[in-house]
């Protein structure tokens, strides 16, 4: 499916699945593994911290990011595989709302409480992502050494 087709579902009121490209949401997500699903956002959409949106850069392609904040003068968002926040972006620039994703062919929705805490544990050591993954990265090496 190319990426207009998506924005333009999104933006005629239909939900889709897509496949994942790019590292900016990994570790969590990875390229080419998993499936997210997402629903248009309505006009009047309130958007929450944590929050996983696509969503349109000017002149640029279509991003999946975390809502770091949400401010007056727009939205602030953070890839998990990322530290530095973007923003402000306007909720225009928004085409929709994760609402779960599929990881080797087992679903799971935004609202399971291992994602959620997943959520709050990594938005909280934003600073410090580069250092964990760091480490996470020795530790599998160690479990699954490259052949």
């Amino acid at each position: 499916m190319e990426k207009a087709d998506v924005e333009n579902l999104l933006l005629s009121g239909v939900s889709v699945t897509l496949p994942l490209s790019g590292s900016s949401m990994c570790p969590l997500f990875a390229d080419g593994r998993d499936r997210i699903a997402v629903k248009p956002v309505t006009p009047d959409q309130k958007f929450r911290r944590l929050d996983v949106v696509l969503y349109r850069r000017p002149g640029d392609r279509l991003i999946l990011h975390r809502i770091y904040k949400v401010k007056a003068d727009g939205l602030y968002l953070v890839g998990d595989n990322q530290t530095q926040i973007e923003g402000p972006l306007s909720s225009s620039q928004v085409r929709g709302i994760m609402v779960g994703a599929i990881r080797k062919g087992k679903p799971f929705s935004v609202t399971a409480p291992g994602y959620r805490l997943y959520s709050h544990f990594w938005m909280l050591i934003r600073p410090l992502r580069p250092f964990v993954l760091g480490i996470l990265m020795k530790i599998w090496r160690k479990i699954r050494p490259v052949k």
